[in-house]
């Protein structure tokens, strides 16, 4: 006979009959009770976490959390909130985001960004250059015709008569060459070339270098950081960009250009040899060959600047072509978008975004 701890009596009750004996278990062991307890407890927990949970039409009282079981789609947001409205606001949001940067990207955004270890490193490198070019340009190129330099600048700078004495051709072209980069360079740097990050103004720089050149230049290269300051249509028509985005500007200064190089390739073999020895005695000519090597070098960089900015994909065949000393930087500005119809451009895809 069993004991009535490990019995279960089911009794069954009818109107007409009487109550049946009780039925009698196998006895069950006490591990197997175990685990069947808690197997029952843990389905019946789960059942009422999911009559909880997911019970469809209790939509307030659902809330969000690392541990949600299960997730109704007819459920919805928290009380008050107008799906229609959120989204519109997330979509202002991100147009006046794209707006943003878009305004970033006409203005200059491409180049290096300041404040890492590789923009310290091109600027230390670009100071230690400098410094070695100051360095050789004063004490170390030859100066053997001093009086001569000084007559020479005379000449060039027309403040001497006609004294029957014929100027180098090839070292005419140079020196006028010389007075258009500065030009060419305002172009390139502004708007695009300008620098925010620094708070240091390159017109100073600019001007600087109708003396200097490249030798004044280079210092605004080092202490150069992206991205520009943002520009308006307001700006662009204004001076002096309105004269340095000119098609006319670009177009006179590449035409000069091209004539004054085609100028010094026509000269004769004596004035080429003659420049030559020039370059060889005088510090003037010495150091002004070296000043148009670094425009020209220097240039390859900005038309890059300037062009990932104006977000000119078609031009990327410039970039080669203005390895050409003066004639690839001016054949770019003369190809270049203007910044008015790049914004234009802009703000049309805007709007089309905020529909």
């Amino acid at each position: 006979m069993l004991s009535s701890s490990s019995a279960a009596a089911v009794v069954l009750t009818c109107r007409s009959r009487a109550p049946l004996p009780p039925l009698l278990r196998a006895p069950v062991p006490t591990t197997a009770r175990i685990a069947s307890c808690s197997v029952n407890r843990a389905r019946a927990g789960a059942r009422l976490i999911g009559s909880a949970v997911c019970r469809p039409g209790r939509a307030a009282a659902w809330r969000r959390g690392w541990a949600q079981i299960c997730r109704d789609s007819s459920l919805q947001g928290p009380p008050g909130v107008d799906p229609a409205a959120e989204e519109q606001e997330k979509k202002k949001t991100e147009a006046a985001a794209a707006t943003a940067a878009a305004r970033i990207a006409s203005s200059g955004g491409g180049g290096r960004g300041g404040g890492s270890l590789s923009d310290w490193t091109t600027s230390v490198l670009l100071f230690g250059i400098w410094s070695g070019l100051m360095y050789y340009v004063l004490q170390l190129a030859p100066n053997q015709t001093p009086y001569r330099d000084t007559y020479f600048l005379q000449k060039l700078c027309n403040l001497k008569g006609d004294d029957g004495f014929r100027m180098n051709e090839v070292l005419v072209s140079l020196w006028y060459i010389m007075g258009l980069w500065p030009l060419v360079y305002s172009m390139l740097l502004l708007p695009t070339g300008r620098s925010s990050k620094s708070k240091i103004p390159v017109w100073p720089f600019l001007v600087l270098s109708c003396i200097g050149g490249a030798y004044a230049l280079i210092p605004y290269f080092v202490l150069w950081k992206p991205p520009p300051p943002p520009i308006d249509e307001d700006e662009i028509g204004q001076w002096p960009l309105k004269f340095l985005e000119s098609k006319l500007t670009a177009g006179v200064t590449f035409v000069v250009g091209l004539g004054l190089i085609i100028y010094a390739a026509k000269a004769g073999g004596e004035d080429w040899r003659e420049f030559i020895r020039y370059f060889r005695e005088s510090k003037f000519i010495h150091a002004t060959c070296l000043d148009f090597c670094l425009l020209s070098a220097f240039s390859t960089f900005w038309v890059y600047n300037d062009m990932t900015a104006r977000r000119w994909k078609n031009g990327s065949w410039l970039l080669p072509v203005s390895l050409i000393p003066f004639v690839g930087p001016s054949l770019y500005l003369l190809l270049r978008p203007s910044l008015s119809s790049l914004l234009a451009a802009t703000g049309q895809s805007d709007d089309e975004s905020q529909k």
